[in-house]
Order: structure tokens, then C-alpha cells, then sequence
């Protein structure tokens, strides 16, 4: 089976019923399987693919996501173009809880994760100045705007290791430092799509001021904020879904162009073999 678009559903968004003609596929990856069986449905004339982020049930923390089998699986099934979903603390008064943001910048503060596809002798040097599609992010941020939701275009996501929620010191340290959004998923999923050339945009969602401001976060206003959003995020990619275009002119189609630093000689044939889907165009 064959998907053009994915959505993978974060906190709140667990469920692909939004589409037709749903059929769930195991899919292998060198990397292992990703975090839940696959539903491939219709939307229309579009074939969507849904990956709940977390599993079925919200069983996989953040760090220990297997955010590699998670995107070479979406790429094995032939998906240009990714929403992501994600539930996110502000660092921002004017970003109040049930506003969205579509952000156009990450700052990396995870320390654990598997963040690329390329070692075991590849040497592969993307560039990720911009780590979110900038065509598929503006859509998004004016399908938002236009349904009437409260969206902030741009803003920089900090990614954090997690589990836990920030300590003051560190929440008041983010927030000085201007950053605007604060989730535990963004990385390394956006790294990874950029490496596999699939299209990477974000519908973040605020659940709460992070603990900057005078309350403390707890998991339950987390969790029902999160629900509280889900209609929204629904709505908005039940918009985009029939706009978005598969015909790509922007910096993420062809990111590995120009970015393989290994001499094709040098490369070992197990890592050919493994990494087939991704580089074999350029071998």
C-alpha cells in the first residue's frame, strides 16, 4: 500500500476516523517497527497514512520512541508530506492554553535520542536551518487563521529530554531566552523526516503555561486541554489534507542532494542495503 500524506497524532489526537476505506499495515524497518501498526485510508482522492506518535493506548514515552522505524516507515509507504500533531506548554503569555502555533524553528535541549539514519560508516551532512516545510507550514497557518482559531504563525519550539516536566530554573531560563513553545516529540522526528526528504510541519497546540508562570503543570490540565484541541486539529487538517500540493518545489525534496559525504566506493554494502530507501536515488 502506498500513502502521499501522514499525520502522526501526538496528546489528544490518537485515532484516525476521519477517514475512509482504513486498512492497518505492519511495516519493518531496519530500525525495528514503529510505534503502532499503520492505518491507510482515503480522505477524499488523497491516501492518508495515521501513525499514533506514542502507540495505541499512549504506552511509549517520549525518549524512548523509536523515531527512526517511525519515519523510514512512513517512507517505505511513499509519503511526501507530514502534519505532526503535538501538545505543547507556552513560554509566552499571548500564547494561552487552546491557542495553536505553527512553528518554523527548534531548539534542540534532548540528550538521548537516535537523531539520524546516517552512521555505521555513511557520512551524511543535511542542512536544517529551517526545520519545518515552510510551503506546507504557511498553509497550515492560514487554514487555521481562517476556521477562526487562535494561531500564532512562526515561533521557536524548545524540545526537551522529558519525561518529566521543566523545573523553574529551566522554564524561566526558556522563556528568557525567547523561546515560544516547549514539547518533548519535535526532535528527533524533524531531523529524521529532513533526512528521508518528506515534507515536516507541526500543529502545536497549548496545553498549559509552562511552570514560568504562577501554576504549576500537572498532567491532568495537560491531558484535557489536549482533548479539548483534538476537534480543532481535526478540522484543520480535514482543510488541508485536499490543498496540500504533492508536486514539491522547497528545501526538504531534495535535502540529500550535494549532502552524502562518503565516497559512494566507501560505503559499506550494509549500509546500502539498509539505507536503500533513502539514498538509493543518489547511488
Amino acid at each position: 500500500m502506498q500513502a502521499d500524506i501522514a499525520i502522526i497524532g501526538g496528546s489528544g489526537v490518537y485515532d484516525a476516523s476521519m477517514l475512509d476505506n482504513v486498512q492497518e499495515v505492519e511495516i519493518d524497518t531496519p530500525f525495528g517497527k514503529p510505534s503502532d501498526a499503520i492505518t491507510i485510508g482515503s480522505f477524499g482522492e488523497t491516501s492518508v497514512a495515521f501513525l499514533p506518535r506514542h502507540g495505541k493506548g499512549h504506552r511509549i514515552s517520549p525518549g524512548k520512541l523509536n523515531s527512526r522505524a517511525n519515519i523510514l516507515a512512513l517512507k517505505k509507504l511513499g509519503v511526501k508530506r507530514i502534519i505532526s500533531a503535538s501538545a505543547v506548554g507556552s513560554l509566552k503569555l499571548e500564547h494561552k492554553p487552546l491557542d495553536i502555533v505553527i512553528p518554523d524553528q527548534i531548539f534542540d535541549r534532548t540528550r538521548m535520542r537516535e537523531s539520524t539514519f546516517f552512521d555505521d560508516g555513511l557520512v551524511v551532512h543535511i542542512g536544517f536551518a529551517d526545520p519545518f516545510c515552510p510551503e506546507m507550514s504557511s498553509l497550515l497557518a492560514d487554514i487555521t487563521s481562517d476556521l477562526g482559531y487562535s494561531v500564532h504563525r512562526n515561533g521557536t519550539y524548545v524540545c526537551m529530554e522529558g519525561p518529566q516536566f521543566s523545573t523553574r530554573a529551566e522554564s524561566k531560563v526558556y522563556q528568557n531566552l525567547g523561546f515560544d513553545i516547549i514539547g518533548m516529540t519535535a526532535l528527533p522526528e524533524a531531523k529524521l523526516a529532513r533526512e528521508a526528504e518528506i515534507c515536516y510541519s507541526m500543529i502545536a497546540t497549548v496545553t498549559d503555561y509552562d511552570v514560568w508562570h504562577q501554576e504549576d503543570v500537572n498532567i491532568e490540565t495537560v491531558i484535557a486541554n489536549a482533548m479539548k484541541n483534538e476537534e480543532a486539529v481535526r478540522n484543520i487538517i480535514k482543510e488541508a489534507i485536499p490543498r496540500i500540493s504533492l508536486e514539491r518545489d522547497c528545501i526538504c525534496s531534495n535535502a540529500l542532494a550535494g549532502a552524502i559525504i562518503t565516497s559512494p566506493e566507501k560505503i559499506p554494502v550494509e549500509a546500502r542495503r539498509k539505507l536503500n530507501d533513502l539514498i538509493g536515488k543518489y547511488l
